[in-house]
């Protein structure tokens, strides 16, 4: 059997929480990712059969029973999985109950998954539910677009025109839009529901004054979207406070959106 510190999804865990934390959107132990792997692949780097421990999920995720997912540690740091993945992320099983997850490897000090693991796993069943492919989940705080939260309204018509303004490549990266939602307490069900309702619209959902949420169908694209959305928020917070001189206009978002064969909102477009 292979070598499960080599194995591609572990590295891929490994690089993105670095730089996730390098980029400072996910300071301390905020932020969580859970990323739904192939079972076939595991098999390669762990016995499936060998269950370490059973934790309670806080949740019935019965349409996700016998799928497998690595997901960060509760009160873990991401600029520690680098150095040890084994104590900072865990294997885990979706067993026959559909509350209880089995723990195939990891949070070998005794810990488990994030608090806002059934957050996630609402996620994820409104994700598959409108795209089979989707795998990953990831929840950070990025810095502006935390801050745009404070000076934008919380609209998301408006959120997201502003964004689509900001970088020509917006419209193209999420023509989906973001979804918003007002602030709420984190780490509970109430708030994993809100935003499991607006994943079955948006791949990006904004928690007022708290962070985002992306999905995305490998680490890469739901890393990228929130990559684009806080590049697109930097702007917006260099040049608020200036006179707008040139701007995207409409028009010229729909030809971009067209021109590269996307589906996007146009409801949220003023044509």
């Amino acid at each position: 059997m292979k070598n499960i510190l080599d194995a591609p999804f572990v590295e891929e865990m490994k690089k993105t929480t670095a730089n996730m934390y390098r980029l400072g959107w996910d300071e301390r132990n905020g932020g969580n990712i859970s990323y739904m792997l192939d079972e076939k692949e595991v098999a390669e780097y762990l016995d499936l059969n060998n269950v370490i421990r059973t934790i309670p999920t806080g949740f019935d995720a019965k349409e996700l029973i016998g799928k497998i997912f690595i997901v960060t540690g509760t009160g873990k740091y991401f600029k520690n999985v680098e150095y040890d993945p084994e104590n900072n992320l865990g294997i885990i099983r979706i067993a026959e109950d559909g509350t209880t997850a089995e723990l195939l490897w990891g949070y070998a000090d005794g810990g488990k998954f994030t608090s806002e693991l059934p957050a996630h796993l609402m996620s994820h069943i409104s994700r598959l539910s409108v795209d089979p492919e989707n795998r990953v989940v990831i929840h950070s705080h990025p810095t502006n677009t935390l801050a745009m939260n404070y000076v934008h309204e919380l609209d998301e018509k408006k959120f997201t025109h502003t964004l689509w303004e900001m970088c020509t490549e917006c419209i193209v990266v999420f023509p989906d839009g973001v979804g918003v939602l007002p602030w709420m307490l984190c780490g509970t069900n109430e708030i994993g529901e809100a935003t499991a309702e607006k994943m079955k619209e948006f791949r990006l959902v904004i928690w007022a004054m708290h962070g985002i949420y992306g999905a995305g169908k490998n680490l890469d694209e739901a890393f990228g979207l929130i990559e684009t959305v806080e590049k697109a928020a930097q702007i917006y917070m260099l040049t608020s406070h200036l006179p707008r001189i040139n701007t995207i206009k409409d028009k010229d978002m729909q030809i971009l959106a067209e021109a590269f064969g996307v589906e996007y909102r146009k409801d949220f477009l003023n044509l």
